[in-house]
């Protein structure tokens, strides 16, 4: 069983890579540009996030070793590209799988709200509908992946959300981007990125002192 512990990046990623498997097919599964593009669309996501290259390659690396998504190159392609595989290990059926998404992209919602959003992915002919199938995520034998949240005050409906991780705190109701840094680097790597650095200054010294001899000629 694949760990069930994403990132708020990580469940972008692969909540931006399910939509676009059911909704774009014809340009799925999605190159690097495309997929970080995916990710920091601003409709259909809350929050809006600005993810850059290098937190979403990181993002990627965690899915890939959680069995959640993997890259691949084509026959007739040397463009590495990059599909999810959660719905397979998990063996999500189509309506079950619209509801994760959405709640994958915006967050906790209501189960009104999820009939309205998921339809361009699967269609529900009711609220019952829509009811059913969050149950069934919500009674897995394996786990459950949503949850029924308490009711906010002043709402009559109340929202599901799903629990494959942490949500970005408070913010759901936010319209500004936010952005997702890249963890900090390891001592390792630092170390690393320090040797590097010290190799280059020292061949643009020896660089420096060979142009001016030969300059002297």
């Amino acid at each position: 069983m694949p760990a069930r512990t994403l990132t708020p990046v990580e469940a972008r990623i692969v909540g931006a890579l399910i939509e676009k498997a059911l909704t774009t097919p014809e340009y799925y599964p999605l190159t690097l540009n495309a997929l970080l593009a995916a990710c920091n669309q601003k409709n259909n996501r809350a929050p809006v996030m600005a993810v850059d290259e290098r937190t979403l390659q990181q993002g990627l690396y965690g899915l890939q070793e959680k069995r959640l998504a993997e890259c691949f190159s084509g026959a007739t392609s040397r463009t590495v590209k990059y599909r999810e595989r959660l719905i397979a290990e998990f063996e999500l059926g189509p309506a079950e799988r619209a509801l994760l998404c959405e709640l994958l992209l915006r967050g906790p919602q209501t189960p009104g709200e999820l009939r309205s959003r998921a339809a361009r992915m699967h269609p529900f002919a009711s609220l019952d509908e829509v009811m059913a199938a969050l149950q069934r995520l919500a009674a897995r034998e394996d786990g459950a992946l949503v949850t029924e949240l308490p009711r906010q005050p002043g709402h009559k409906e109340a929202r599901f959300a799903h629990l494959l991780g942490d949500s970005p705190p408070a913010l759901e109701e936010s319209g500004a981007a936010v952005f997702i840094p890249a963890p900090t680097p390891q001592p390792e790597s630092s170390s690393r990125l320090e040797a590097l650095e010290s190799r280059v200054a020292a061949l643009e010294a020896e660089m420096a002192s060979l142009r001016e001899r030969l300059g002297s000629l």
